[in-house]
């Protein structure tokens, strides 16, 4: 692409029920420091961009799996070693739900519910 952009991605920001608990599997999954927390938003800082998180009432997860398309968005996250990976996300608070896309990918829950999956690093060249 040669054209300048008209904008630049600096930050994605998440819904959920507890911004500090959200920040806080999130900085330890991704090793992002947490550059502000308090009870209705919370934002970690990362290399390129930022990750907020902004408390809803009454919010409620998206379901998995989803027949609908409603999940709205997941990260895609490259790591060394599958199942490694998913047991320190599930260590950190992730949960691993039974229905699982394949043996490539390993599909898991935030602690507010958000779907992120795992893939080897090796498959993205």
């Amino acid at each position: 692409m040669t054209e300048t952009p008209l904008a630049t991605l600096k930050m994605v920001t998440l819904d959920c029920t507890d911004p500090r608990a959200s920040a806080s599997f999130w900085s330890s999954l991704l090793g992002w420091n947490v550059v502000h927390a308090e009870q209705e938003y919370a934002m970690l800082q990362g290399p390129s961009s930022a990750l907020g998180f902004g408390r809803v009432d009454d919010y409620r997860p998206p379901p998995w799996p989803n027949a609908n398309g409603s999940k709205q968005f997941h990260f895609d996250l490259a790591v060394d070693d599958l199942d490694a990976a998913a047991t320190a996300a599930v260590e950190l608070g992730a949960t691993l739900p039974e229905n699982q896309p394949g043996e490539t990918w390993r599909v898991l829950l935030d602690p507010a519910g958000h779907p992120f999956c795992l893939t080897n690093a090796a498959n993205w060249g």
